[in-house]
């Protein structure tokens, strides 16, 4: 399906291949910084260097500028890939669609084929932008920032290891329950597309025997029934932002506690304990770490959503014709 899928990508594989890479630059970049700003606080600030707070300053301005730059040209690259791939889609599915039979259009029905090529398509492409530049970027900066942390200090890095599946756990529960919703969902969409059009095609017919009141209640069944699915779904998906916001949390305050216990202790001596500059780094990959997971958590949900739409975009472009 997916591979299927990925032959309409054709002249934007340059610009799917440029928005990981420069992804892959402006993470590097950002799991820099924090390791610069513990030195800038170590040692300049703590030592009163005011020569080193300068030059560390200046060295974290110019890492936070390409950071940006690789930003705002993987975002370029993404929107451009996404944009294109969506367009080569609609064009395969129109085309393919030129050439159905009666009887083919008649097993998808014309409200679906029309949903298949506007709302299940703008999914689709929402997932392939987000796949190619935030799939890309959760992932390297989860195993930076954890193989960084454990440079700063390994102790204190595993509570990372004991928040992480619990989270893992929480979010699968989540997709497998909310996917189900999903599919329904959209097979309820082409019946509402169904009513409309029978609805405009019979306008006429409808008025003159005045069943306005009939076609309302059809078309506020349906409506309803979308309404409750996708507040089902949404409920469910709700659960993602608390599951994080726990973890992001009970991360923060164990950092804190045992790492402000060790400095003391240690008397700000990294060879025994851990420094300032260390706590604040420490705390720094934590967000870095668990953004990284809700990042993850947020593609889950978009490939939720986008999975059933890939499987009705498959079936139009596997359908062969009846006429030979």
């Amino acid at each position: 399906m997916v591979r299927k899928l990925l032959r309409s990508v054709r002249e934007y594989k340059k610009h799917s291949i440029l928005a990981p890479v420069f992804v892959i630059f402006e993470v590097i970049m950002e799991v820099v910084i924090p390791l610069l700003m513990a030195n800038l606080i170590d040692f300049g600030i703590d030592d009163g260097n005011l020569e080193y707070i300068v030059k560390m300053g200046i060295v974290l301005v110019v890492f936070a500028l390409i950071s940006l730059i690789f930003g705002i040209l993987s975002g370029r690259s993404a929107a451009i890939a996404s944009a294109g791939f969506a367009k080569n889609l609609r064009k395969d599915m129109y085309y393919k669609v030129q050439n159905f039979s009666f009887s083919n259009i008649d097993k998808f029905s014309t409200a679906s084929i029309v949903t298949r090529l506007t709302t299940d398509v703008t999914n689709v492409q929402n997932a392939y932008m987000m796949i190619i530049r935030v799939a890309v970027r959760a992932p390297i900066m989860l195993i930076c920032a954890l193989v960084l942390a454990f440079n700063v200090n390994s102790s204190m890095a595993l509570i990372f290891l004991c928040i992480v599946p619990i989270l893992a756990v929480g979010l699968f529960f989540i997709m497998s329950k909310a996917h189900p919703i999903f599919e329904r969902v959209f097979k309820t969409y082409d019946k509402l597309n169904n009513v409309v059009q029978e609805n405009l095609y019979g306008i006429r017919v409808v008025k003159s025997f005045v069943r306005e009141d009939h076609e309302n209640e059809k078309f506020g069944k349906i409506s309803k029934s979308i309404f409750k699915d996708f507040s089902k779904a949404e409920r469910l998906l709700a659960w993602n932002m608390p599951l994080m916001q726990f973890c992001v949390y009970t991360c923060m305050l164990l950092i804190s506690w045992f790492g402000a216990r060790l400095i003391v202790l240690s008397g700000n001596d990294p060879a025994v304990g851990m420094t300032t500059g260390q706590l604040m780094s420490l705390i720094t990959y934590a967000m870095q770490i668990l953004m990284s997971l809700m990042m993850l958590s947020m593609i889950f949900v978009m490939i939720i959503i986008s999975r059933a739409s890939m499987e009705r975009i498959t079936e139009i472009l596997d359908e062969e014709s009846d006429i030979t």
